[in-house]
């Protein structure tokens, strides 16, 4: 495609816009960025455009196709883009003296907070879809949610609401995993949980070992149990995903010459499709408890017709800038809101987005211009021929 200076301006502008989770005293949410996405796909499409009850300002969801307005009539085959509008907080040099997001360009790529993660992708996505013709029966759909980086609680407000989707592009980064500077396509990613394992005890002076219970000893109990867990691994698509489970912290203890009676151990775990750790062997343990702070869950596509079709679009799109090796199909480590839409709502994923892999939520965050420009007329030809 060539140099798209919509696409330009329509992501700068969208990144100046503050949409981190602030303290209310600084008054910030992604309410600000959800009205400029409304606002511009009321003004360049003809969809019928929804702005729900979420958190932080609402989602943005907008349907074009076969829709009446209030339901998907007939049961007409969804297919959409998904991404969203919110960033984690900015580092203070991305942030201009009047509060705005500082946006540079320079060097063939875009520079500033939610430049990658996600507002480049989220323009590409924007565009493609007014741009997309609607095959017939079919129903095309934008949603950009609310609190991805917050747990994805705007999605999970969104399929508790009613929301539904059949497959979906979801438009996190999935650049670089084959060759530098090539857009894959991610057919699978790691979930997270993560827990906190609480042991309690007796306290009693360190003296007097035998009328007090050493929570600490409890905890490490606990600890030789996690690490000896089998990591969790499973297949998708012909593709190994493995998780992994760590002890991450460990606090116990108030003084040097007393038996403790408490001792906290947090635990990070990478799930996969279908697989968890057995942490309920850790609760057997006497004085030992088990709470699970979050569960961020993992995304498997189980279309593979879906996969290679997108796959192959990828492909014909990136002929200029391939090599032998590349697109293919990658797993990602990290998880999105996919998981949410795969797991609740039954949605087949892929997640194909122009963030390279390491640029997302750091203080010289930035995108490829040239990545953001393919993945428009790959997320078009996905919505009119997939």
């Amino acid at each position: 495609m060539a140099r798209n200076v919509d696409l330009l301006e329509l992501t700068k502008s969208l990144v100046a816009i503050p949409s981190h989770q602030a303290p209310e005293s600084e008054g910030v949410d992604a309410k600000a960025a959800g009205d400029a996405i409304e606002r511009w796909l009321r003004e360049h499409t003809d969809a019928t455009v929804e702005r729900d009850g979420a958190p932080d300002g609402g989602n943005v969801i907008a349907r074009k196709g076969r829709y009446d307005g209030a339901s998907n009539e007939g049961d007409t085959p969804s297919l959409g883009l998904v991404g969203h509008h919110d960033v984690v907080p900015p580092d203070e040099s991305q942030v201009t003296d009047d509060g705005e997001y500082v946006v540079e360009e320079r060097d063939g790529r875009l520079y500033g907070r939610g430049t990658c993660d996600m507002k480049g992708p989220l323009a590409a996505a924007m565009i493609a879809f007014a741009t997309a013709d609607v095959p017939d029966d079919r129903e095309l759909v934008f949603a950009s949610f609310v609190g991805e980086e917050r747990g994805g609680v705007g999605a999970r407000w969104a399929i508790e609401n009613g929301f539904e989707l059949d497959r979906a592009v979801v438009t996190e980064g999935s650049t670089g995993y084959s060759e530098p500077g090539v857009i894959d396509v991610a057919i699978a990613h790691k979930g997270r949980r993560g827990s906190t394992v609480v042991a309690t005890g007796e306290s009693a002076h360190a003296s007097e070992l035998g009328r007090g219970v050493n929570a600490i000893y409890r905890a490490t109990a606990a600890v030789d149990l996690l690490r000896n867990f089998d990591f969790p691994t499973t297949s998708v698509l012909g593709h190994e995903v493995a998780g992994s489970i760590a002890v991450t912290e460990i606090e116990g203890g108030t003084a040097m010459n007393v038996i403790p009676d408490r001792c906290t151990v947090t635990v990070d775990e990478r799930t996969v499709p279908g697989e968890r750790a057995p942490l309920e062997k850790v609760e057997a343990l006497d004085g030992v408890t088990v709470t699970v702070d979050q569960d961020l869950p993992p995304m498997a596509c189980e279309d593979a017709a879906f996969a290679d079709q997108v796959l192959e679009i990828a492909a014909e799109e990136q002929r200029a800038v391939v090599d032998d090796g590349g697109p293919a199909h990658v797993v990602k480590p990290h998880a999105t809101d996919a998981g949410w839409l795969s797991e609740r709502a039954g949605t087949d994923c892929v997640i194909v987005g122009a963030a390279e892999n390491g640029e997302a939520h750091t203080e010289d965050e930035s995108v490829s211009i040239d990545a953001i420009e393919r993945s428009v007329d790959i997320y078009r030809r996905v919505l009119e021929t997939a």
